[in-house]
């Protein structure tokens, strides 16, 4: 590639305009996604096993979150085998949010997802602005807000929206460097650094910057390469400890061998199963890569080199999770937003309002959504028809997970008569509530059922709670 031709890619259409400066349109995109993020937060659905790890972990003292990563150790006794080692820098993020003045509620937790989720946005719309042009910059912004897999997760209390700020700074630190060297070079390996450190796989968005700044400079990329290893190290340094406490393959049984279809999934999971998206989406990222000038290159290599990565590793061990891919979907978004102003001219406003209507459409479901646990509505339960001294028992780990934080936070007069695991119920009581979860509509079994009849007692009375993510049910043992 000639040296002429790498500085087109790099800069705007119009080498002799300079660069945008910054416009307050630059936000439409962080107003966009904090305004659905509120749509999808207002039914006040209660945490489900992963945001109540977050909230029972993030509450803990600083030193105590430090011991338990370093270790492999869980923080209680019935999460003693699922310790806070693999996401651990989001855990301690959230203990320092969590310590500001009048911070410290389920909802805030997401709040913070969803707040990091708008800067990243904010981010990259300036990002892609500096690169091509605003509208193609707000586009893409506007176009990633609506996103059926990037809302679900701007407003989870996990580490999803901090990988999404961090994407967005890497991506503007590159920018940066490619236009203005040697400016950029820190924020460009402070935000990298960041995203592994968010989440492990966007690393491998880090390495797509770093060849798409190899393509556009050669070897004046040497920096952006040094840098770029530099921000990797913190994320090794992650890995290395969990292989060293045994907690490095924690959620491998979550994970799906794909047979070599990881793109056709990741899209998917993009479209929201949507296949006019799917279809919309892959069509004008195709053409973006192709014409989408000052995009091209940063946009393709964001796209394939995380994929091909990923494909790489597969043949070792299973990969897929859908939300594990977002920091490098990003780039899908942005690469159709490209292709959507590089039709023709009369046909930009239409293909673009068609894209972000099919986005929106494919988001909707998630307004209607059920509650992805409803521990919550059990310890309601519970504290409305509970007698002092009847035995309330966590039957398995994620029903100790929300009967715990819910009487913590709800129902604090429960406690005395709470039984975790791994004590099993008392078989002295008249009357026992068990909390326990259902698996394809049975209850898990465990101890207490043996326990329970062995004293004689009966269920005589039966609540489910079914969801989306953890179905549980309410069962009153008695004599």
């Amino acid at each position: 590639m000639s040296a002429t031709a790498a500085r087109d890619l790099a800069r705007p259409p119009a080498p002799s305009l300079p660069v945008p400066r910054w416009s307050p349109v630059e936000l439409l995109p962080a107003l966009l996604v904090a305004a659905l993020g509120t749509v999808l937060l207002l039914p006040g659905h209660g945490l489900w096993f992963d945001e109540l790890f977050t909230a029972e972990v993030g509450r803990l003292p600083f030193r105590e979150i430090l011991a338990a990563i370093v270790e492999g150790r869980g923080t209680t006794s019935y999460l003693a085998d699922v310790p806070p080692s693999y996401n651990a820098p989001y855990y301690l993020a959230v203990h320092a949010w969590v310590s500001l003045p009048g911070i410290g509620g389920d909802t805030s937790l997401r709040v913070l997802s969803l707040l990091a989720t708008a800067g990243g946005l904010t981010l990259i719309t300036r990002g892609v602005t500096r690169l091509t042009t605003r509208a193609t910059g707000v586009l893409a912004g506007v176009l990633l807000a609506a996103n059926p897999l990037l809302l679900e997760q701007a407003v989870e209390a996990r580490s999803y929206g901090l990988a999404v700020l961090a994407t967005g700074g890497a991506l503007l630190g590159l920018v940066r460097r490619l236009q203005e060297a040697p400016r950029g070079l820190l924020l460009f390996g402070l935000a990298g650094a960041g995203m592994g450190l968010a989440h492990w796989y966007a690393v491998t968005v880090l390495a797509g910057f770093v060849v798409a700044g190899l393509l556009l400079r050669g070897r004046r990329a040497l920096p952006l390469v040094l840098t770029g290893a530099a921000a990797v190290l913190p994320t090794a340094g992650l890995i290395a400890v969990n292989l060293l406490n045994g907690t490095g393959a924690r959620n491998a049984e979550h994970l799906r061998d794909t047979e070599g279809t990881l793109a056709d999934l990741a899209v998917e999971a993009w479209a929201g199963g949507r296949t006019p998206l799917l279809y919309l989406t892959v069509a004008l990222a195709v053409l973006g890569a192709l014409r989408a000038s000052g995009l091209r290159v940063v946009g393709t290599c964001w796209v394939l080199v995380p994929l091909l990565l990923l494909l790489a590793a597969e043949w070792m061990r299973p990969v897929y999770l859908p939300r594990y891919l977002l920091a490098g979907l990003l780039g899908l978004g942005v690469l159709a937003a490209g292709g959507a102003l590089a039709v023709p001219r009369g046909a930009r406003g239409p293909v673009a309002a068609l894209l972000v209507g099919c986005s929106l459409l494919a988001a909707s479901p998630l307004a209607v959504r059920e509650p992805r646990e409803r521990a919550d509505e059990v310890v309601a339960l519970i504290a409305e028809r509970h007698v002092a001294g009847e035995p309330v028992v966590a039957a398995d780990q994620r029903a100790a997970t929300g009967l715990d934080h819910y009487v913590r936070t709800a129902a604090t007069q429960l406690r005395p008569d709470v039984v975790l695991p791994p004590d099993d119920a008392p078989a002295t009581a008249d009357r026992v509530w068990l909390v326990r979860r259902l698996i394809d509509g049975d209850p898990v079994p465990t101890d207490d059922d043996e326990v329970l009849l062995g004293a004689g007692l009966r269920i005589t009375a039966e609540t489910a709670f079914p969801a989306d993510k953890t179905d549980l049910v309410l069962q009153l043992w008695e004599r």
